[in-house]
């Protein structure tokens, strides 16, 4: 196989899930209500829990919002990667997704394929989510703005890579409603994205270290501190670890040889 037909059969995944988005229109409402109800209706209750001031002057005001927008952001891209995973079993059920891996390519280049149209999807769901907090002067330099797409690709890859790990395991469309709850609420409230761990430690040890390994944690403090121009290298290595051990995991899933699929009876 030549490079030409690696290139092609790359864009004609990310493609098909780009078409499959911009038709599904429900999906990217849905996708920016959850962070947006986060930003303008929740953060008023944790702002007063965390005892930071509501009255003027407006910066302060906003304080809590401009903290919790990464840890949005991750929602952002957490979701979007087990919707995508969600899609993946929905293909196995329907077939689409035999034909898909029995194409002469190297299996784990058509599962990079997908998990980069998926990231793609994501990133472009954060930037319509920034662009509407930026008009609630929640803004960052536009150097920031810049600065966090490599974080949102890495962050976005590792939880997507999460999404693909979790599909191989699941028999039915039915059953994943449930493993997604299992795995995404823990992820998200037991992480940064909404107090700060010095915060999390005054509340429960426990808590505070479970944050501290939980590998959305370090995706968001990546893609905070990547919005300040900054440079988080614990966070960058944590994620970059996450994302190569869930590939991985996520590729033996997929193999009929080796993973879960030969037990399932499915390709």
């Amino acid at each position: 196989m030549s490079f030409l037909h690696y290139w092609r059969a790359m864009w004609g995944i990310i493609g098909r899930e780009l078409w499959r988005f911009v038709r599904q229109k429900e999906r990217f409402i849905s996708a920016l209500v959850r962070p947006l109800v986060w930003l303008f209706v929740f953060a008023a209750g944790f702002r007063a829990a965390l005892g930071i001031a509501i009255a003027p002057p407006y910066e302060t005001y906003i304080l809590y919002e401009v903290y919790i927008t990464p840890g949005l952001i991750g929602m952002i891209q957490l979701f979007n990667g087990m919707q995508s995973s969600l899609s993946m079993v929905y293909d196995r059920e329907m077939g689409s997704m035999r034909i898909l891996m029995v194409a002469p390519l190297p299996r784990w280049f058509l599962l990079l394929c997908k998990l980069i149209a998926g990231t793609a999807v994501s990133i472009l769901q954060v930037y319509v989510f920034l662009t509407i907090a930026w008009f609630y002067e929640i803004q960052v330099s536009w150097v920031g703005y810049l600065w966090v797409l490599p974080a949102l690709m890495l962050s976005g890859m590792m939880l997507g890579a999460l999404g693909l790990l979790l599909s191989s395991f699941i028999k039915q469309l039915e059953n994943f409603a449930g493993v997604m709850n299992f795995v995404i609420f823990p992820m998200f409230f037991m992480s940064t994205a909404l107090y700060p761990l010095w915060k999390l430690k005054e509340s429960s040890e426990l808590l505070h270290n479970l944050a501290m390994y939980n590998p959305f944690s370090q995706a968001v403090e990546l893609i905070r501190f990547a919005l300040y121009e900054q440079y988080n290298e614990y966070a960058l290595i944590y994620t970059s670890v996450a994302f190569v051990i869930f590939i991985a995991i996520a590729i033996v899933g997929y193999n009929p040889s080796k993973g879960m699929m030969v037990r399932k009876g499915r390709g």
